[in-house]
């Protein structure tokens, strides 16, 4: 059986075109969502977290699904739909543009599976060190780390889905 690319008068093709729209629309309402809760906090407080909100806050209902999990979801099924819709503009590079491309993207993914390791051997720390400390498994989504800089910290759940996707992609 010969396999086929997928063409635009494919029934597929549609599918997958919706489905990233989808995700696209979810991608972009979860992100100024944050930013815009983002932004409130740091006027009413003159701190945040970096995706704290949207680790905290669950949809459509209490202990479903968080919206960093929401945002992990549609943007690795957003990449797949547009890898198959898009495969054509791939097929037409040639030489060292093809090159580039590739060691750009060796880059990136060495880049965010090194913070992936990272920031689950931190995540890792922080538990074991406040059960060590404390006694009491700490609440996970509240643990936050004050990397790359001590005035922007980021919550470690948040970063880790976040990087991890950027790996899969």
């Amino acid at each position: 059986m010969k396999r086929r690319h997928l063409q635009e008068h494919d029934r597929q093709y549609r599918v997958f075109l919706y489905v990233f729209y989808v995700s696209l629309v979810m991608m972009a309402s979860i992100t100024f969502f944050g930013v815009y809760s983002m932004t409130q906090e740091w006027n009413e407080n003159g701190t945040y977290v970096m995706g704290e909100i949207l680790v905290q806050t669950q949809v459509p209902f209490e202990n479903f699904a968080n919206l960093s999990t929401w945002l992990f979801f549609s943007t690795i099924i957003g990449w797949y739909c547009c890898s198959r819709i898009g495969w054509k503009k791939t097929t037409n590079l040639r030489s060292y543009r093809m090159a580039l491309l590739q060691l750009m993207l060796l880059g990136f993914t060495i880049i965010c599976l090194y913070e992936v390791f990272w920031n689950f051997t931190i995540l890792n720390a922080e538990i074991t060190s406040q059960l060590i400390l404390t006694g009491v498994t700490p609440d996970i989504d509240a643990l936050a780390i004050e990397y790359p800089d001590v005035l922007r910290p980021w919550n470690l759940i948040f970063a880790t889905k976040i990087w991890l996707a950027g790996t899969i992609i």
